[in-house]
């Protein structure tokens, strides 16, 4: 995961394919280049001591047979049969004819990468593993023996994240994806991802002006605020968000997509996207657990964040949902097109509290029970009822605003349920309700088997220990002085939240049972929901409390669910 440029990975991979070990053909990055005749240059001489000559070479391919045009001077390709690996039963034509295909996503990606920013990253990418690589060393070398593969293997994970870190916007989003999606990733690495923070240097204000003079058409910020902060009220890897006000004079927050990210962030996913093609050709059992597929879904929804279009018609979504459904006392802040871009999002500015805050909830409605059930029943009508649902729901994400409402926020990340998995929650929800551990078993096991000869009996009893750990969870209220005042606040154990993700996942995998990315996205948030249930309404069961259950089945009545949705 070197943020290696792609004309070298690329070039790499052609060797792999041909058979040699030269120099990386320069050749290759030519516009008018032929897939299907390859013309390498030859070998300096003074390279060629320890090496055996090479010169160029064309190669010629049908479907019927495999056949090569010398020339003086050239040299017969290799035969694609010793690029099998053990388990490849590919014939040398499909090889040579995936290889062609592998070339032409390289030369589309290299197309989309400006030669700057690749050679930037490089820099960044080779500075960043030597770092991470003397960290390690250092580590090991107080044992007086080199580290065995065991030990090498325990560190990985650790090892990887400090990359991770140090590679910057783009591979902290990568790590956040894996802390988030259990039913993906070995649990050591989600488990070590949770520790990927997104926190990073606020950009000069400078920087920021230009992004919003340039996205929104406008020679002066001044023509469409009167006011805007230039000290940010938070920033993150990809974007900051700066207080202003409009000059029609409403107040709002204004989020900034930083200066470069986007070309960043499309070089280096192009890499790891190509990375994973390369890998799914030399060993094809990668393409068994859909390395591509997903590595191509992680490409595509971090690319959709960019777009700060999509995010604002998620919001737009979400709101009319809230009208058409009648529901009172929640709301989504309102968006400005007129002051928004692709880059630019501004949206009405709100003031409150996150949900978990226990005083401001206090003081700003007379109910925290009847105000979580009214999340909660908000959050899983949308589920079913709204294109797409909040799909990061943690404390920061939910806010108590003064006059009692709640504000969901932050639509970066939403979600879509497919029909089959709203069929397994269903079913999951209603043995839960009658402590029906068989029921829920079945309902998991259509949700992901992968075999027909599920024990459901022995799948049973070790869900029912699943469950026995979510209910003897605890909250841990931290309690906080600032001058004269004290407040009170749940302390967000996401790393517990997502240990009994794990052992969910752990538990289906143990029976052959795969569980779809939407499904762990839908868990995880209602975990959230189960931490803040105990906070603020504890004598609250949300699986048989009828003002919760009656507005599910309102809104699972009036929603259709057979028609075609894509995961996120």
């Amino acid at each position: 995961t070197m943020g290696l440029r792609q004309p070298l990975l690329l070039c790499l991979v052609v060797d792999a394919v041909m058979g040699f070990a030269g120099p990386m053909p320069r050749m290759l990055a030519r516009p008018n280049l032929n897939p299907l005749t390859l013309r390498l240059p030859s070998m300096p001489s003074h390279l060629t001591a320890h090496r055996r000559p090479r010169q160029t070479f064309s190669m010629q391919y049908s479907s019927s047979s495999r056949s090569t045009t010398s020339s003086p001077g050239s040299t017969t390709i290799p035969d694609l049969n010793s690029l099998r690996g053990l388990s490849d039963n590919r014939t040398p034509e499909e090889i040579a004819k995936e290889a062609r295909e592998l070339i032409e996503v390289g030369l589309q990606l290299l197309a989309q990468t400006p030669p700057e920013v690749g050679i930037r990253r490089t820099l960044v990418g080779v500075q960043a593993i030597l770092r991470t690589t003397r960290d390690l060393v250092q580590k090991f070398q107080g044992r007086g023996r080199a580290p065995t593969a065991e030990e090498l293997l325990e560190e990985a994970p650790e090892t990887l994240r400090t990359l991770f870190g140090r590679l910057g916007a783009t591979y902290i989003k990568l790590g956040q994806f894996v802390a988030s999606s259990p039913t993906l990733f070995p649990p050591e690495y989600v488990q070590e991802f949770q520790k990927c923070l997104d926190d990073a240097e606020p950009v000069p204000f400078a920087g920021i002006k230009k992004v919003i003079e340039e996205d929104l058409g406008q020679g002066s910020l001044t023509s469409v605020f009167s006011f805007v902060d230039e000290t940010p009220l938070a920033t993150a890897s990809i974007a900051q968000v700066h207080a202003a006000r409009l000059i029609t004079g409403e107040d709002v927050v204004i989020k900034v997509q930083k200066p470069g990210v986007e070309e960043l962030l499309t070089a280096d996913l192009a890499f790891v996207y190509f990375a994973t093609k390369v890998l799914e050709f030399l060993n094809p059992d990668f393409r068994r657990i859909s390395l591509g597929d997903i590595t191509g879904d992680i490409r595509t929804t971090m690319l959709d964040e960019l777009d700060f279009y999509k995010e604002a018609k998620n919001m737009g979504e979400f709101r009319s949902f809230l009208a058409s459904s009648n529901i009172n006392g929640v709301m989504c802040p309102q968006t400005y097109p007129e002051a928004s871009g692709k880059r630019v999002l501004t949206m009405e500015r709100l003031y409150g509290k996150p949900l978990v805050d226990l005083d401001a909830i206090r003081a700003y409605t007379a109910s925290p029970e009847q105000t979580l059930i009214t999340a909660l029943n908000t959050w899983m009508a949308s589920v079913v009822g709204c294109s797409t649902f909040h799909a990061d729901v943690h404390a920061g994400n939910l806010l108590v605003l003064q006059d009692g409402r709640i504000a969901f926020i932050d639509f970066g990340i939403v979600g879509q349920i497919s029909p089959r998995t709203w069929q397994a929650v269903e079913g999951l929800s209603q043995g839960l309700v009658v402590s029906d551990y068989n029921m829920m078993a079945q309902a998991l096991v259509r949700l992901g088997a992968t075999s027909d000869n599920v024990d459901t009996v022995s799948f049973a009893a070790d869900l029912k220990r699943v469950v026995e750990r979510i209910e003897r969870l605890d909250v841990d209220v931290v309690v906080a002085s600032s001058g004269d005042e004290v407040s009170a606040r749940l302390q967000a154990d996401d790393e517990e939240v997502t240990q009994i993700l794990l052992d969910l996942v752990a538990v289906g995998q143990s029976y052959g049972i795969k569980f779809p990315r939407d499904f762990g996205l839908l868990v995880k948030q209602a975990l959230y929901f189960d931490r803040y249930t105990k906070l603020l309404a504890p004598d609250v069961d949300p699986l048989r409390d009828e003002r919760i259950r009656s507005g599910m089945k309102r809104m699972a009545d009036q929603t259709d669910m057979s028609g075609d949705v894509i995961d996120v």
